[in-house]
């Protein structure tokens, strides 16, 4: 949808979410105690902390190219609640 309406789904507010950084050596026991819960059943491991791009986050997008996520260049958009 994001794409449709163009917007980044990364700059987008979504609320519900959570994300947790752990050390690797217990993310799947992490993992399988949040998925025993009924609000974390789709819960996954999205990413890792690696040393190949100091201070910055990386992603590998849908096509196995990668590129750098930027901050936000202007003020985020306002939540509506």
């Amino acid at each position: 949808m994001c794409e449709l309406l163009g917007m980044n789904p990364l700059h987008v507010a979504n609320e519900g979410k959570v994300v947790i950084a752990a050390p690797e050596g217990h993310s799947a026991d992490l993992l399988e105690i949040m998925k025993e819960n009924d609000a974390g059943r789709e819960s996954a491991i999205i990413g890792r902390v690696v040393s190949d791009h100091p201070g910055k986050a990386v992603m590998q997008n849908m096509s196995g190219g990668w590129h750098i996520i930027d901050s936000l260049s202007g003020d985020q958009l306002p939540r509506i609640c």
